[in-house]
């Protein structure tokens, strides 16, 4: 029976998100304009933090990484949807689904850990500012960042070999991008005992790093609340803010979409939830910091005129 659906499944049909046309040339210029911003932003942090010396400490390491890793994040799925959005053929193979959904848990898991490991360098800055270079060192700091990237492996492997193995009855994916959920509803089978896996993986990775990155701004603000000048409150408050709002867009809407009950919610609210954590946060997430950030602000200032200056030395 497996095998004899495995044969007849060797692709799927993502459905998207609108047949009108009129729609899906509107979300389609959406997405570009999302997706270019994303790109541009990101690097923009990337280079900043590459050129300027003055951000070779722990915290903007990891932003830069971040900054990485929130390029792959939307790579793994705008560019299909942008084809699908003007292609009529909107089909993806078995493999090619294997694949996306692989890359997409992975860049998640890793973006979980990697927000925990950002809380992780905000505590020993604020709470403990005098062992701050002693605790995170650069090999401190790389070892952070790996254990995120193993940690998002494990995870997207475990869901993906589950999900695949499952046998198909139906090859219409009602989502734009594949993904664990929406996969699970194409069964022949009963399916409780991925749902659990889910629930019990998932929960490690996204609710386990969520209450480490908690735990963290619970001391970051009872610090910062013990801090008798304003001035020295109001700054340290100022490098947090920004991720907070980072961990809040990504955290709720990634919890709204693995941990809700399962026939609550119609299925466009799902793309709209997923649409939030795969596009929306990782083409907000360098503007927010930027932002609300000084020297960023100042590095990017005085970086893009090089840059300019550089290419057009060249034309």
């Amino acid at each position: 029976m497996e095998n004899s659906n495995y044969s007849e499944i060797a692709e799927f049909i993502l459905v998207g998100f609108s047949e009108v046309k009129e729609i899906r040339l509107f979300l389609f210029l959406m997405f570009l304009l999302s997706y270019a911003l994303t790109v541009l932003g990101n690097m923009t942090i990337i280079v900043a933090y590459s050129l300027t010396q003055k951000l070779h400490n722990p915290m903007y390491f990891c932003l830069s990484n971040f900054s990485f890793l929130d390029i792959c994040y939307v790579s793994a799925t705008v560019p299909k949807t942008l084809s699908n959005l003007l292609a009529e053929d909107k089909t993806i193979s078995f493999y090619g689904c294997a694949l996306q959904m692989y890359c997409v848990l992975l860049m998640g898991g890793t973006e979980c850990y990697m927000l925990a490991a950002m809380a992780y360098d905000r505590y020993n800055a604020i709470c403990y500012p005098l062992l701050y270079s002693t605790i995170m060192t650069r090999r401190a700091c790389i070892l952070l960042i790996a254990g995120s990237w193993i940690i998002g492996a494990l995870n997207s492997l475990i869901h993906t070999v589950l999900a695949f193995t499952l046998p198909f009855c139906s090859h219409k994916i009602n989502h734009f991008f594949c993904d664990v959920p929406p996969l699970l509803k194409l069964s022949c089978t009963d399916t409780f005992t991925n749902e659990i896996f889910v629930f019990l993986v998932a929960g490690c990775v996204i609710v386990g790093s969520c209450i480490l990155t908690i735990i963290s701004y619970i001391h970051i603000i009872s610090t910062i609340l013990s801090i008798r000048s304003h001035l020295g409150r109001k700054k340290a408050f100022s490098t947090c803010t920004s991720h907070l709002t980072v961990v809040a867009i990504f955290y709720g809407s990634a919890i709204f979409m693995y941990f809700r009950p399962k026939s609550r919610y119609a299925k466009y609210q799902e793309r709209l939830v997923s649409v939030m954590y795969t596009i929306i946060a990782p083409m907000l997430n360098p503007f927010i910091y930027s932002l609300r950030n000084n020297d960023v602000k100042a590095a990017v200032r005085n970086v893009l005129p090089r840059i300019i200056g550089t290419h057009r030395h060249k034309l």
